[in-house]
């Protein structure tokens, strides 16, 4: 889980340790739209997922054992509604990635930025900034351009539909930890989060007629690669985001989606220019639906940050 801090009163121009922390991890993250592409050709979406999540969740538990034993109710079924959209946003993005490039998949899975505050909009009545209306205009004209037809040589299809999707589910992942945040305790939440999100993996299996793959390398070591990546992200976040500020933490998250298209190029992605453009716009939309400039501030309204979650 992400959690954001108050802003900082001066930043000097040179990085931080901990803003440079943020820019690896964030490396990491776009480079693990690749190496969860590299496993879908070993394994089907769910397998993956859910053992991606219960190496991750064994891992936390490990480190948070002591305090597992105070457990309550209320924050097992927080994990457990939590975990759930997690399984559905990776389990789709997944399945999305068995026929579109891991580029694609990056910027649009970055859409989660602007969808958050609609989706909040629509559930909890809370009108989003007008820099988010910004944000969200800019984000659709570059889905418009990414997965729009003539954008790349298959077309708008399953792999772009089970994308969105996927980002959806992730966006209200972000909005349920808002819910329970101020109710629970975040260690003990997060293993019970990753640890659902695996076992709803596995349990969904038999309902989508996903069979268990041959045992082999290459699915072993992305699926349980990505787990111990997740876990390194997340009490790396946890960690750097005591003083780094939401804006500026926003802004290199912003920079996942360009590390992914990057590293996808490196593996032999090509995106059109006209699908580059979209990706540009998308990055440009969730940069926007963060950013507060004083002229955009409403009289009597205070901003208020939104926490994030990563995976």
């Amino acid at each position: 889980m992400l959690h954001t801090s108050p802003d900082r009163k001066q930043y000097g121009f040179r990085p931080t340790r901990q803003e440079m922390a943020l820019v690896g991890i964030t490396m990491l993250w776009g480079a693990s739209f690749l190496i969860t592409q590299t496993g879908m050709q070993y394994s089907g979406p769910l397998f993956f997922v859910g053992v991606r999540f219960l190496t991750a969740g064994a891992i936390t538990l490990a480190l948070f054992l002591k305090t597992m034993r105070d457990v309550t109710r209320r924050e097992l079924i927080a994990g457990a509604a939590i975990g759930l959209s997690i399984c559905l946003g990776c389990g789709l993005q997944s399945y999305g990635l068995q026929t579109i490039t891991s580029s694609q998949s990056a910027f649009l899975t970055a859409l989660y930025v602007p969808i958050v505050p609609l989706m909040q909009w629509f559930v909890l009545r809370k009108a989003p900034h007008v820099m988010t209306w910004v944000g969200i205009g800019l984000a659709f004209t570059g889905l418009m351009l990414l997965a729009g037809p003539g954008a790349h040589h298959i077309g708008p299809g399953r792999g772009e539909i089970a994308t969105l999707l996927g980002t959806v589910a992730m966006a209200a992942e972000i909005i349920l930890i808002g819910r329970f945040a101020t109710q629970v305790d975040s260690r003990r939440v997060t293993v019970v989060q990753l640890l659902c999100a695996g076992l709803f993996s596995l349990l969904f299996m038999p309902l989508t007629g996903e069979a268990v793959p041959s045992c082999t390398p290459v699915w072993a070591a992305c699926a349980i690669g990505l787990g111990v990546a997740s876990v390194i992200i997340q009490l790396t976040m946890n960690w750097a985001q005591k003083v780094v500020s939401p804006t500026r933490a926003t802004i290199i998250y912003a920079g996942e989606p360009v590390w992914g298209g990057i590293v996808g190029r490196l593996a032999g992605d090509s995106l059109p220019s006209l699908a580059l453009l979209g990706g540009a716009f998308i990055i440009a939309g969730v940069v926007a639906s963060e950013w507060r400039p004083k002229f955009a501030s409403m009289p009597g309204r205070r901003s208020k940050a939104r926490s994030d979650v990563a995976i």
